[in-house]
């Protein structure tokens, strides 16, 4: 394996002069491939204790998260959809939506910073926990009143997703954490097509016990949720610790089960070695934070993910309202049907995309630019395209957009990690991966307030149905890719050296520590490319 060079070695190197050479060998390069064999094999073996826990928490909690959308079209011509069964106005039921987003921004950030200080294995399990029990509740729903529980849904899953991108980085490298978010976010896919699915089965549910089609999805994901959730516990390992050390199990961590560590014997140390910076942390300081807080770097990839997560989630809670502008005589069950599709082929982009991202990791801006002038296409084919007698076309326009939706955020999360893990640390990247997730969900309230059903000249059907609200998400993804070509080019310009003087991407901005550059942050100054895929071998 790579030595590493420790603070010793790089002040000698300093004094004489030559700090570049005692850091400019590629250790990939030059280590042998059996021992990158071994490494590749790690995280492997990660793979297959972290990704499919994480898949599978993400897609019962975007199940719960959006099977709001489906509601408002269920059994609709009974007169037991949401609407009519809570007596809510679209206007009423939007505002409830983007209720639910703004909680998500006021808390995603100190739920994560949260994380940092607990266990993040205790952490992820309580929001999942919390999140069936809201989900659940939700079936009992009967007056207008009762849907401010998508506002205590908000605030109970709020950090979920910047901190599935954070407890990453406890176990990977930045620049491999593209493809496996990637992995995790296909559940968001996945969900959406299934929900879709079998809101069918619950549509001739209606009435059974009492309750409408809807309050039995409602019921059935929330149990699920609370059953994952306490699985969490037993399953998800927690933050790693150096060989030979013990985790303490004091105060309230007496009463929480103890999980297997995530890595064992030579598989431990081969991860300690590649992956030193994760395993030192120091705990962040108020000074830190500000220091995440007011760094330029954080506002082109808010912005950045303002745009594609807002179409995203305007597609998510309206896309059966628009395909039922294509064709209005379309029913519950048909609507639900052609909704999947659109997630399917969102589910394609990601597989094929996130992957190669990771191995062209310098080229970010490039593979998030180039799905979103997919999204725009495809906007502006469901405006523009088909006719009366064939509007079609515009269905076909719905599905490009699903497509140029797949891979952008988890380009975005991963651009986050990589640039704010070696500029900040640990703090770095919990406190902006938040910031980015949080603060970028504002383009989920615009398009969940005020599109679709903002707009009175969106109300009228006809060919051109909802122009304007589509127009306006073009206009945010324009922005998108402007603030993804300025990242690269002042990156390019000012540099993201770290904040303070550290000899590795540690965990905090503290200069002057014992710290070292690890063998994955060597490997991380050259881009793996197409080497070592399987049809190269």
């Amino acid at each position: 394996m790579d030595k590493d060079i420790s603070v010793e070695e790089y002040a000698r190197a300093q004094e004489d002069g030559t700090k570049e050479n005692a850091f400019s060998e590629d250790r990939e390069v030059g280590a042998d491939s059996e021992d990158i064999a071994r490494i590749e094999g790690v995280y492997r073996k990660l793979d297959r204790r972290i990704i499919p826990a994480f898949w599978i928490l993400y897609f019962i909690c975007s199940a719960i998260r959006s099977n709001v959308g489906l509601s408002q079209t269920m059994n609709e011509k009974q007169g037991h959809d949401l609407a009519q069964i809570l007596h809510l106005t679209k206007k009423q039921i939007s505002t409830g939506l983007a209720l639910f987003y703004v909680c998500y921004v006021l808390f995603d950030c100190p739920s994560n910073l949260i994380m940092t200080r607990l266990s993040p294995r205790v952490w992820m399990s309580r929001i999942v926990i919390g999140v069936g029990i809201i989900g659940s509740c939700m079936a009992a729903m009967k007056a207008a009143w009762s849907f401010l529980l998508r506002l205590l849904l908000g605030i109970i899953i709020a950090g979920m997703w910047p901190g599935m991108a954070y407890y990453l980085t406890l176990f990977y490298p930045p620049s491999r954490t593209g493809k496996r978010i990637g992995q995790y976010f296909t559940a968001a896919q996945v969900s959406a097509a299934v929900v879709g699915l079998v809101s069918a089965g619950f549509q001739e549910m209606d009435g059974l016990g009492g309750l409408v089609g809807f309050q039995w999805m409602f019921l059935l994901y929330g149990l699920v949720g609370i059953i994952v959730g306490f699985s969490l516990l037993w399953w998800l390992p927690d933050r790693p610790l150096p060989p030979g050390h013990v985790r303490e199990q004091v105060g309230w961590k007496k009463w929480i089960p103890q999980t297997r560590p995530a890595l064992t014997g030579m598989d431990a140390e081969i991860h300690y070695r590649d992956l030193t910076r994760v395993y030192h942390p120091r705990p962040w300081t108020i000074k830190d934070l500000s220091h995440v807080v007011t760094d330029w770097r954080v506002w082109p990839l808010v912005m950045m993910y303002f745009g594609v997560v807002g179409v995203g989630i305007g597609v998510q809670n309206y896309g059966t309202v628009i395909i039922q502008g294509i064709n209005p005589n379309l029913t519950g069950v048909q609507l639900s049907l052609l909704f999947a599709p659109i997630w399917v082929m969102d589910l394609f982009a990601i597989l094929l995309v996130t992957p190669f991202s990771d191995r062209f990791h310098q080229h970010r801006a490039l593979f998030f630019s180039v799905p979103v002038c997919l999204q725009i296409s495809g906007l502006l084919i469901t405006t523009y395209a088909g006719s009366a007698s064939n509007p079609w076309p515009r269905y076909g326009g719905l599905l490009i957009v699903g497509f140029g939706l797949g891979p952008t955020v988890p380009i975005t999360m991963t651009w986050t990690n990589e640039i704010f893990q070696r500029r900040h640390g640990e703090v770095g990247v919990a406190a902006a991966s938040a910031l980015v997730s949080g603060l970028g969900n504002l383009g989920s309230i615009v398009t969940t307030y005020a599109l679709y059903t903002g707009w009175s000249s969106d109300s009228v059907r006809g060919p051109r149905q909802y122009r304007k609200s589509n127009l306006v998400m073009v206009g945010i993804l324009c922005l998108s890719i402007l603030s993804a070509a300025s990242m690269t080019f002042l990156l390019k310009s000012v540099g993201n050296r770290p904040k303070a003087k550290q000899m590795s991407s540690g965990s905090s901005t503290s200069g002057g520590e014992g710290m070292i550059m690890d063998g994955a942050e060597r490997r991380e100054l050259h881009e793996r490319g197409l080497g070592r895929l399987w049809w190269r071998k």
